[in-house]
């Protein structure tokens, strides 16, 4: 499960992508899926800094920046830190 803020959580396994939400196209997406209530609102009234598309057409906003969203997602273990400080 990935955390995206204020206690609420996302499969891993059903996210397709974590975007910023700057762009027209992806405003769009956003009105799209509120008039297809597809749209899943976690901000908690804050301003919205990511979007979360998943496997099954939802979209999610969430208040974390997609580049907080994309580190809780695949932390790097101490493992890989090191094996990659090796190879160097």
């Amino acid at each position: 499960m990935l955390n995206v803020g204020f206690g609420n959580y996302v499969a891993k396994d059903k996210i397709v992508v974590i975007m910023s939400p700057e762009s027209a196209p992806i405003k769009r997406l956003v009105t799209n899926a509120k008039l297809g209530e597809k749209l899943i609102d976690l901000t908690y009234g804050r301003r919205t800094r990511a979007i979360i598309i998943t496997t099954d057409g939802q979209v999610i906003l969430a208040s974390s920046v997609p580049e907080t969203l994309a580190g809780r997602f695949a932390p790097i273990s101490k493992e890989n830190t090191r094996e990659e400080d090796e190879l160097t």
